[in-house]
């Protein structure tokens, strides 16, 4: 019995209810046991159903064929959308038109956030890691991003004219101003929170070619339930992050390379999860890189999908994998923590912390035709709830305490009205990179730029 049958004509028909979107939604959450607002809740557990009363591998979802996930890399909510201004929890700005956020610098002065020079970033910098985040929380003041290692560069931000796809996909399809990285640390870290809900301790851009989380991955449960997945690739595929999964024989029919997806999306066969990377040294927009590039690869996948018979039934995320040191002004909240395994630090000369907190925002967005209109979505998510996304679609078990209790990403989607984009919308055409291609040789440009600084 499909969930609309049994919880519509079921449950409902039985207490006699007249049911809106919003309320199935409701109660869709309150038979998973996942509604806020109803008290102390007990924590799911790992290996536990969304729908416990249903067969893992149930599609709960059969307006969705196809969910699809870009994550770019190193930027933070404030750095990429902070100044889009009418959506989305942004910079506040002055009567001067300028954002009022600031941070102090190592000797005494402040430095305001400013645009970028360009398109380009230095070297380096800004630079987060385990250290330099928690150096930059600061207890929740968010006051130590410029004397952290990322240094000043830390509150540059970009504008729409350098981004001008990425800001009319947030302007046009819901947005996500509470998404935050799974934790405060580097890429890899917060990827493996992506596939499987844990980093297993791991908090640097660091491999081991033994580690394989208890639960496994999401590849592995798609497998085990006879769901269709890739790892659509341009330089690196993510999944190599966990090494364990390229020694797996069903890993490699997985990993196909990026022309494969745009082939795919034309076909309208794309599979029911996908994961599609960006060349890492160009497109991924991680320092020093020219982020038009990204801008510009961004649009490539989201128009291939749109433009694709599979567009009906196709739910695309998009988001960043950490802030890569860049300044933001909403503190990280407490977190689930995904299983008992501590954080590799050693205190001191490593600052504190646990994996009961997440890292800084990140940009998000879901791109679908039943997305909201104007819809700014204020649940915390982080990346684990792409997992619970795609959990709740199949009714998969979770991986670990993490996923188990992360928010979704539905409440962007309204499943139960006609499709308000079945018909794709005229998003802004990409940065043009090949103008401001002379960055990547000439730099950065004044960082901070004069009258920043006071």
């Amino acid at each position: 019995m499909s969930r609309r049958a049994l919880l519509q004509g079921g449950l409902v028909g039985a207490a006699g209810l007249v049911l809106t979107g919003c309320d199935f939604r409701r109660l869709q959450l309150l038979l998973s046991g996942d509604l806020p607002g109803l008290g102390h809740q007990p924590l799911r557990t790992p290996d536990s159903l969304p729908y416990p009363f249903l067969p893992a591998g149930t599609d709960t979802l059969p307006e969705i064929d196809h969910i699809v996930v870009v994550m770019l890399e190193n930027h933070s909510y404030d750095n990429i959308l902070g100044s889009m201004g009418n959506r989305g929890d942004g910079f506040t700005f002055g009567t001067d038109g300028l954002p009022t956020a600031s941070n102090p610098g190592p000797g005494g002065e402040v430095v305001h956030a400013f645009p970028m020079p360009n398109a380009c970033q230095p070297q380096g910098h800004p630079y987060n890691t385990w250290d330099a985040g928690h150096a930059s929380y600061d207890g929740g003041a968010m006051d130590g991003f410029v004397l952290s290692q990322s240094g000043p560069v830390s509150m540059g931000y970009e504008v729409q004219s350098t981004l001008p796809f990425t800001y009319s996909l947030a302007q046009t399809f819901p947005v996500c101003d509470r998404y935050f990285a799974s934790v405060m640390a580097q890429t890899y870290p917060n990827r493996r929170y992506l596939m499987a809900a844990t980093s297993l301790g791991q908090v640097a851009d660091t491999l081991s070619v033994t580690e394989r989380p208890p639960n496994g991955t999401i590849f592995e449960s798609l497998e085990a339930h006879g769901i269709s997945w890739k790892n659509y690739y341009s330089s690196l595929p993510t999944v190599g992050i966990w090494t364990y999964l390229l020694n797996e024989p069903q890993t490699s029919a997985g990993l196909v390379n990026i022309s494969q997806f745009y082939s795919d999306a034309a076909a309208g066969s794309l599979p029911g999860f996908s994961i599609v990377d960006p060349n890492f040294g160009t497109q991924s927009e991680e320092d020093p890189q020219d982020v038009q590039y990204g801008d510009q690869f961004l649009a490539q996948v989201v128009n291939a999908v749109m433009s694709g018979p599979g567009w009906a039934k196709t739910l695309l995320v998009w988001t960043y994998d950490e802030c890569g040191g860049y300044y933001d002004h909403v503190p990280p909240p407490s977190a689930v923590e995904p299983d008992s395994v501590p954080p590799q630090i050693t205190v001191p000369p490593d600052l504190p912390g646990a994996f009961n907190q997440y890292g800084f925002r990140v940009p998000a967005g879901v791109v679908s035709p039943f997305a909201i209109p104007d819809y700014v979505s204020h649940f915390v998510h982080d990346h684990t709830s792409i997992l619970k996304t795609v959990e709740r679609k199949w009714n998969l078990p979770a991986l670990t305490f993490r996923d188990a209790n992360a928010n979704d990403l539905l409440d962007s989607l309204d499943l139960f009205a006609p499709p308000r984009f079945l018909t794709p919308p005229t998003l802004a055409a990409p940065a043009n990179p090949a103008p401001g291609s002379g960055c990547m040789t000439t730099g950065p440009g004044v960082i901070p730029p004069p009258g920043s600084v006071t």
